[in-house]
């Protein structure tokens, strides 16, 4: 095995790899007190490579933040052996080998993901996949689904699609999907939704990225994942993965870190990637494996007084932002959703056209750093808030399907929106590295270009 340049293995860790030389698939699952969970993820995806890849050679690794709740020693306990008959496995296939990872570095799921793109590398996996360790809809086939596609037909990355709740994924459905979409030109549905399929040679150009100290390495990761890979030439798809359950919130709680993280990652790479986008006119479909079909999903509750509160109350303490940001007919439609949710609460609308218009300001801004960006994009979150009650009161009434259409129509509206954007970047616009972005709090170590991962123990 191997040692990449730009990743430092512990002498026990490359102890318990050395002892093959190759893996085939990895399936790599970022954990932190989820001892709980991991086990249920760990059966599927054990699973899924028995039944899916008997003749490939698999690990499982589980990259753990230091959890202190038993989650490495769950996962390892977790086991499919004794369970053939129900899952129609070959008694005669072994389980894959799992190993345990403490991943170093920031806090956050980047930080694991870092040391899943090493590992991958390292171990000359061709075909990967990432697991969110405290969903509990995991099946075996979300691992033929998610790898699938990269050994079979020669895809990098494989984006899910999942069925949720129409309440669910609001920063996906009016942030991060139309404003990826329009920019990029893919109508790829969930790029933040975390749990990806990706190739070897994908992974190591992931690891291989100087961004580690930045917001990526917590909430940020899958943004970038998906943005680098649709702008790097890379073969994307996506595939339907069915319900994803998991611990759901209401939009309206506190959301500040992740909605900063993921928000302002995305806007930085606007910055990054410009020469990809002023010149994207139209939207592609994305290449897609599987049926959608009927799915229960889990009722997501929003308190929507709470939200509309929230965007009022916005207005108070980040009225002089705002007039900075946003152009002054936005902050005039904005003032006027203000007194309409005084005056009348059951009729109040925050209309998609005016939000995208919206995003745009602040991804102008952010990238000219008008405003300082911890700041920037906490004042854009009652604005968020406006929004996301407007989409519950527009969709109160609609099936499933119904709302899907609706999300589905946000990419139009932004793309329509979209040469504001151009014309406003080239007025005052100016690219941003994404690699200076760091992450609030953190200050990258001298000579920080490199990361450790160590091995707790193998059975």
């Amino acid at each position: 095995m191997a040692t990449l340049s730009y990743s430092v293995l512990t002498e026990d860790a490359a102890a318990v790899l050395d002892r093959d030389d190759t893996f085939d698939v990895l399936i790599g699952i970022p954990s932190f007190q989820n001892a709980r969970t991991v086990g249920h993820v760990v059966r599927a995806a054990e699973a899924g490579l028995r039944k899916h890849f008997p003749d490939r050679h698999c690990l499982i690794a589980i990259s753990d933040g230091s959890s202190t709740d038993g989650t490495p020693q769950a996962a390892l306990a977790a086991t499919t052996r004794g369970d053939e008959e129900p899952l129609l496995l070959d008694p005669k296939v072994d389980p894959p080998r799992k190993v345990t990872l403490t991943y170093t570095g920031p806090s956050g799921k980047g930080s694991a993901f870092r040391a899943i793109f090493e590992l991958a590398a390292a171990v000359g996996a061709s075909g990967c996949a990432v697991l969110d360790a405290d969903l509990r809809s995991v099946s075996p086939e979300w691992i033929d689904r998610l790898v699938g596609p990269v050994l079979d037909h020669g895809y990098d990355l494989v984006a899910p699609m999942y069925a949720r709740h129409k309440l669910d994924g609001t920063i996906t459905n009016s942030i991060a999907f139309p404003i990826t979409t329009a920019l990029y030109g893919q109508r790829l549905r969930q790029p933040i939704g975390g749990d990806f399929g990706f190739s070897g040679r994908l992974a190591a150009h992931w690891a291989g990225k100087q961004v580690w100290s930045t917001d990526v390495a917590r909430f940020g990761v899958d943004i970038w994942m998906t943005t680098v890979a649709l702008c790097e030439g890379f073969a994307v798809c996506q595939s339907v993965l069915g319900a994803k359950l998991h611990d759901a919130k209401d939009p309206g709680r506190d959301l500040g870190p992740m909605f900063r993280q993921v928000v302002g990652s995305l806007f930085a790479l606007a910055g990054r990637y410009v020469d990809r986008w002023t010149e994207t006119t139209e939207i592609a479909p994305v290449p897609g494996f599987g049926f959608r079909t009927a799915t229960s999903t889990e009722e997501i509750r929003v308190n929507l007084d709470r939200l509309l509160w929230r965007f009022v109350e916005g207005y108070v303490a980040w009225r002089e932002v705002w007039s900075e940001v946003l152009a002054s007919e936005h902050l005039e439609g904005v003032k006027d959703a203000i007194h309409q949710a005084s005056e009348r609460p059951e009729g109040f609308v925050l209309p998609v056209e005016l939000w995208a218009r919206i995003c745009y300001d602040y991804l102008l801004a952010y990238n000219a750093q008008v405003v300082d960006h911890d700041q920037l994009v906490s004042s854009m979150i009652p604005l968020y808030f406006g929004r996301t009650a407007t989409f519950v009161n527009e969709a109160a009434d609609d099936t499933p399907e119904q709302a899907e259409e609706r999300v589905e129509s946000f990419a139009e509206v932004f793309l329509a929106a979209k040469p504001y954007l151009v014309e406003r970047w080239s007025e005052q616009g100016r690219p941003r590295r994404l690699g200076d972005q760091r992450v609030h709090g953190e200050e990258r170590r001298k000579g920080d270009d490199t990361s450790e991962f160590m091995a707790i123990r193998s059975p």
